[in-house]
């Protein structure tokens, strides 16, 4: 019993000691790895024996085609399911993350984690739109918008339901401050007037938003001039002229927050400083990066976490799943296992041959599972509330990355799955194997 006990921690450790290999291991050392198997299993006794057994074993997976395809279809679902829901976090992470970059800086009242609940005065504003470490165009204007923002409720396209969407009022520096924003379609909103231009992800997702739609926001009429791409989270956003917006919302002369083009990255510790050591106001500056980064953290690690959490169940049931599978046809093989065992071979081939053959399967169960995933999901379009309680519009992301780590938990189930069953064929008295009918 004790001897027993002795293996079982023994298995334990080494199933271990391969996952976490895997999950470390990048993609060249995994190759690498591979590399090295093979060269193994080509050029030494030992490994030419492992795999003549494995090429014995492979041979006889189309009479047992409904066992191993609970192995492949198995994995096949935790590498899908897996990828899926990392695409998801990843594409709206890197939706927020490419909002952002170095030489531009918001500004937020003291306090506030998002623009929805900041609020600045308008001599506020001016101050910080006119700091020195602000950039200035070759008229001399201050490279900055003051801008606010609002939700506005528009009905989806996909199911009629009513939806936040994020208004956002800006001046003539917005266009200077964002470069990457570009007209597609109509024009630009004329300041002054009610009109609006819209996010080409926006323009995608909900009703009223075509060109020349007309609408009711904040209790007035509002029309449609323009779409916008920017590439990033703006797009999916309604902009319009700050002062009508905060006429219509009866929002005064204050705004949400101030952004700003810096000199250079270097300027923003004065900048941030300078803000921080004025009485007149409370306020706290951050590079738009670190801005956007700490807006798609919260949700992306929920995603990874839920995505883990639901991977690690199935691949519960999909290891049991291949160990069912691997002891059955094991047990098929006994006869056959032991002649080989009699003929000098020894039980190292035969473990390396039962584990060679549930990887392929796991293998084959990771490749069919990622390019579902990557077929279904890539640039898939969704929607989730962001920071501002609005709705972002996002692709997902199936990136070579995410297909690598998907291939690294299929290899992880399959070790698993056929280790122990490995060990039973290697263990296997051969007189009892020899009696077997």
């Amino acid at each position: 019993m004790i001897r027993n006990i002795g293996w079982s921690l023994l298995t334990l450790l080494v199933a271990a000691a391969f996952v976490a290999f895997v999950a470390i291991v990048p993609w060249w050392g995994g190759a690498l790895a591979a590399a090295l198997l093979a060269a193994w299993l080509a050029l030494t006794r030992v490994g030419r024996q492992a795999w003549s057994v494995t090429e014995v074993g492979m041979s006889t997976v189309p009479q047992r085609l409904g066992a191993a395809s609970v192995v492949v279809v198995g994995i096949a679902g935790v590498v899908g399911v897996l990828v899926a829901l990392f695409a998801m976090a990843e594409g709206f992470q890197s939706t927020l993350l490419e909002t952002g970059n170095t030489d531009t800086a918001i500004v937020l009242r003291g306090g506030s984690q998002a623009e929805l609940n900041s609020g600045l005065a308008h001599d506020a504003t001016v101050i910080i739109s006119n700091e020195p470490q602000v950039k200035r165009d070759s008229e001399g204007r201050p490279i900055a918008s003051p801008e606010l923002v609002v939700i506005a409720s528009l009905p989806k396209k996909s199911s009629g339901t009513d939806a936040n969407v994020e208004l956002r009022g800006v001046g003539e520096g917005a266009w200077a401050l964002r470069p990457n924003v570009h007209i597609i379609a109509g024009r630009r909103f004329t300041p002054g007037l009610r009109e609006l231009i819209v996010g080409k992800r926006a323009a995608m997702e909900f009703e009223h938003t075509a060109l020349g739609s007309r609408f009711n926001l904040g209790g007035q009429p509002w029309t449609v001039v323009g779409e916008f791409d920017s590439g990033d989270e703006h797009d999916s956003e309604l902009w319009g002229d700050a002062d009508v917006i905060a006429a219509a919302y009866r929002r005064g002369d204050s705004r949400n927050s101030v952004t700003v083009r810096l000199q250079s990255p270097k300027a923003f510790d004065a900048f941030k400083a300078a803000l921080a050591s004025d009485p007149r106001f409370k306020a706290d500056a951050s590079t738009t990066r670190d801005y956007y980064n700490r807006q798609s953290e919260l949700l992306t690690r929920a995603i990874r976490v839920l995505g883990t959490a639901v991977a690690i169940i199935m691949a519960i049931g999909a290891i049991f799943g291949a160990l069912n599978t691997m002891y059955a046809a094991v047990a098929a093989r006994t006869r056959e296992i032991a002649t080989l065992r009699a003929m000098g071979f020894r039980g190292g081939p035969v473990v390396v041959s039962v584990l060679i053959e549930t990887l392929l399967l796991a293998l084959a169960g990771g490749v069919i599972g990622g390019a579902i995933a990557w077929a279904l999901f890539d640039h898939y379009t969704a929607s989730t509330l962001g920071s501002n309680f609005s709705q972002v519009v996002f692709e997902f992301r199936v990136t070579p990355a995410l297909l690598a780590n998907g291939l690294k938990w299929a290899l992880a189930i399959g070790f698993v799955g056929g280790l122990f069953p490995a060990l039973r064929a290697a263990r296997m008295p051969v007189t009892d194997g020899l009696r077997e009918q």
